[in-house]
């Protein structure tokens, strides 16, 4: 892997680093506090051309390559992990719409998710179903040129801003895994109604809706791959996805990093800073080195993503790795701060709470270990 970054790489990292910087940082504590959806920072990062980054130029996209997502996920995280989860999915929700969708849907859809309006959701996870994807209940029963959904879907990002829905819903019952198929759907389709988003413990500014479909007829031709191939379809997105969530955990660990150290050299106990004392020090220590290797970590999978290679394991290893080491970071960043951290006056309370779902959305940590183990014993 040649770790020298390209110009477009730079670029990228750089112009994601000023608008998180100038622009999601100072507005994150509010969107935090109060739940609201990040549309301004949304509409930035449209501006800057960063919201539809891996959806091809013939459909108005930055056509950006892997790494260059990562590290501008990476930048984002460290101002707002809420926005940064809402550009990730997106970038999911397209890359599988190119990979799997037909010329139609691709014109349909993919120009219009470069935009907010446009935003998708993957909606996989049910209220019976959640690791166990295989689980799912949702029908769609093939009634003339439609498939006609009736279920229900849980914990959907985006679900109540969503231009587009990528559904996966069981078409024949009796084959399992192989009994699911995908299907896009708009987000106002007549049959589709979303919940209330959850009130988090953390990302409070990305929102997780409840889905529910009642006899809401999807057009045949909406299909994402063949019919029984929808579990295929959404694994193969979440690889990506993964990727996703460890540049986003990568991040949050980079700005544990920061607000620690800039804090130990500010705080004094017993007459010097507390950047002076060996327990403080090899806090910090143990971040950066979480903070390397999750980087390194991330980037290798992106980069052999780039090259064409089978991601599986190393997309796993990645979102495992970086969502443990953010959780650590975020109670050492803490730690650091003593009594001040558990304020919501100080950043890092923040950032542990935005810290403690990395390890269980896009496949828990236990997932993620069956799926290297099962690379490496098959």
């Amino acid at each position: 892997m040649d770790l020298r970054l390209t110009e477009i790489q730079e670029a990228a990292r750089e112009t994601a680093r000023d608008l998180a910087e100038k622009k999601l940082l100072p507005a994150a504590a509010k969107l935090d506090a109060s739940e609201a959806f990040p549309d301004e920072a949304l509409k930035e990062l449209a501006g800057a051309g960063l919201l539809g980054m891996r959806i091809p130029e013939a459909h108005g996209g930055a056509a950006l390559d892997m790494v260059s997502y990562a590290l501008t996920l990476m930048e984002v995280a460290r101002a707002d992990a809420s926005v940064a989860v809402t550009l990730s999915v997106n970038n999911l929700v397209a890359e599988t719409i190119e990979r799997f969708a037909s010329d139609e849907l691709k014109a349909t859809y993919l120009t219009k998710m470069n935009e907010p309006a446009g935003l998708g959701a993957f909606a996989l996870t049910e209220p019976q179903a959640g690791s166990d994807a295989a689980g799912i209940r949702t029908r769609a029963e093939l009634k003339g040129g439609h498939y006609v959904l009736n279920g229900e879907k849980t914990w959907i990002t985006s679900a109540d801003r969503c231009g587009v829905m990528l559904v996966v819903a069981v078409t024949d019952p009796s084959k399992r895994s192989k009994g699911a198929t995908a299907f896009l759907v708009d987000g106002n389709a007549k049959g589709m109604t979303v919940g209330k988003h959850e009130p988090k413990m953390g990302q409070r500014a990305s929102h997780s809706c409840p889905v529910f479909f009642k006899d809401c007829k999807v057009p045949a031709a909406n299909m994402l791959g063949k019919e029984g191939e929808g579990l295929k379809v959404a694994l193969s997105g979440l690889d990506s996805g993964r990727i996703g969530i460890a540049s986003l955990s990568t991040g949050l660990t980079q700005a544990c990093l920061e607000e620690m150290t800039r804090y130990a050299k500010e705080r004094t106990a017993f007459g010097k800073p507390i950047a002076d004392f060996q327990a403080i020090q090899w806090m910090i220590a143990d971040t950066a080195v979480d903070l390397e290797a999750a980087r390194h970590l991330t980037l290798a999978a992106a980069w052999c993503k780039d090259a064409g290679e089978p991601i599986g394991e190393k997309a796993a290893m990645a979102k495992l790795f970086a969502s443990e080491a953010a959780n650590r970071s975020a109670y050492r960043a803490t730690q650091v701060f003593g009594g001040y951290g558990y304020s919501r006056e100080y950043r890092v309370e923040r950032l542990y709470r935005d810290a403690r779902v990395l390890t269980l959305y896009e496949g828990t940590s236990e997932i993620q270990r069956l799926v290297i183990a099962r690379g490496l014993l098959k």
